[in-house]
């Protein structure tokens, strides 16, 4: 794939759209720009010999990124997700292993490979935003090559189209890894050594390789970032205006992921069954019509839009959340009023809406989301946790907000958002992280 012009492209835009090309070339242009002429960029921290001192939970990023001075986590700023399938090679023959003629069950050595390969990551690079932290999930259609069921424990339905106005390409490949760093070059460096064109990795030498286990599927493969300054970075491509606020860290001009309207990492744990201390992952892939978000609504419009009516008129904001400190700042009144909202103001916010969805007052989901110009458009990679899909689904029922009697236009956000591809995974605990049976203690 051909690299993009560094000439024509700041710095920052230019290492993103290395990420998103990939591959060996990708990743010997982006080290050149990290190492800044001939000084050497700063020393990536290594991992650990010692598998125990990790966390059980593939999903525990929260303790290991860094956070803001309100105390709201930072997801790492560059992101790729990986869409695999297994390999011919990888298929089992022992008895009971295969579930049906299509799909065979991994056999024990690919197991043993798999696990090695990611351990050799975590030897490697600090498990941390300054290092790489990363997930390896599991779609329905991976675990329907099984003759056992997916326990009760574990709510995994195919992904289905969830509105009218959609009609989704399905994530119906077997796994999706999930590679995360502050350090573009290490996401890079980690996917080529995962796939067999690197023989190193941050000093650490590479035992193995992924690359008779699982095939690669390049064509679907999503990159994208989050962090102050980095969306209005990416004005030169087309559908990113200009007005994309200096310091926004997604591209639709405002924080998201507030500490308070989060749920924990131990509240989209599945706390029971074999998978218990895993979670599932929702991912939605949509383009994002920016040039009209920031082209025919005003601030004003925009933050009743996101937020609420009640957020634009008391002017709780700020340019791009910072007012907003820790918290959506949606209460239980804005959740109760989201009817009176749409009458009286005729437009309802976002976040009013999704709030429905809390229970006791917490929200159900995990939001690890970052922003996307795969492709050349602006977009958006929606990646939520929580225990179980039915619990996403709840969550976006409450957004559609099919029950207003609002234009969609002022409908929340729904108006800007077109999804292109939904997929649902089992993130499961890392010790069954390399390619679980379907009943794993059975």
């Amino acid at each position: 794939m051909t690299l993009p012009d560094r000439s024509a492209l700041s710095r920052r835009a230019y290492v993103r759209a290395l990420v998103a090309v990939g591959g060996g070339a990708a990743l010997s242009a982006c080290l050149d720009v990290t190492r800044d002429g001939d000084d050497d960029p700063d020393p990536v921290p290594s991992g650990t010999d010692d598998p125990d001192s990790l966390p059980a939970r593939q999903h525990a990023w929260n303790e290991f990124s860094s956070r803001d001075e309100d105390g709201n986590v930072q997801l790492p700023d560059h992101h790729a997700l990986v869409p695999l399938s297994l390999a011919s090679d990888a298929a089992g023959d022992a008895e009971g292993d295969g579930a049906d003629d299509d799909a065979t069950a991994p056999s024990k050595d690919a197991s043993q490979t798999t696990e090695t390969a990611l351990r050799t990551l975590e030897r490697a690079y600090e498990w941390s935003h300054e290092g790489l932290i990363f997930t390896l999930g599991y779609t329905p259609a991976y675990f329907d090559r099984f003759e056992g069921s997916l326990p009760d424990s574990v709510d995994l339905p195919a992904p289905e189209a969830l509105t009218a106005r959609e009609n989704p390409v399905f994530d119906e490949f077997d796994a999706l890894l999930h590679l995360a760093s502050d350090r573009p070059d290490v996401v890079l460096a980690a996917e080529e050594g995962l796939f067999g064109d690197r023989d190193e990795l941050n000093g650490t030498d590479l035992e193995t390789d992924l690359t008779g286990v699982f095939d690669r599927h390049d064509d679907r493969r999503r990159t994208g970032f989050v962090g102050a300054g980095l969306p209005a970075s990416k004005t030169n491509v087309p559908g990113v205006p200009e007005s994309v606020p200096e310091d926004a860290p997604f591209l639709m001009g405002f924080r998201s992921g507030f500490a308070r309207t989060q749920a924990s990492e131990d509240r989209v744990t599945i706390d029971a069954g074999p998978f218990a201390g895993g979670t599932t992952q929702h991912v939605s892939s949509m383009d994002i019509q920016l040039d009209v978000w920031f082209g025919q609504d005003n601030h004003h419009q925009r933050v009743s839009k996101l937020f609420s009516p009640t957020h634009a008129a008391d002017e709780l904001v700020g340019e791009v959340g910072d007012e907003l400190a820790d918290t959506s700042g949606v209460t239980d009144d804005g959740i109760a009023s989201a009817e009176d909202a749409a009458r009286e103001h005729g437009v309802v916010g976002h976040a009013q809406k999704a709030a429905q969805a809390r229970e006791d007052g917490n929200p159900p989901l995990l939001r690890r989301d970052f922003s996307t110009v795969d492709g050349d458009r602006p977009g958006q990679h929606f990646l939520a946790l929580q225990r179980g899909i039915g619990e996403f689904v709840r969550v976006r029922e409450a957004m559609t907000g099919a029950d207003l009697d609002i234009s969609s236009a002022n409908n929340g956000i729904l108006h800007y958002l077109f999804v292109n591809r939904r997929g649902n995974y089992l993130l499961p605990p890392r010790s069954l992280r390399a390619l679980p049976a379907a009943a794993p203690n059975s």
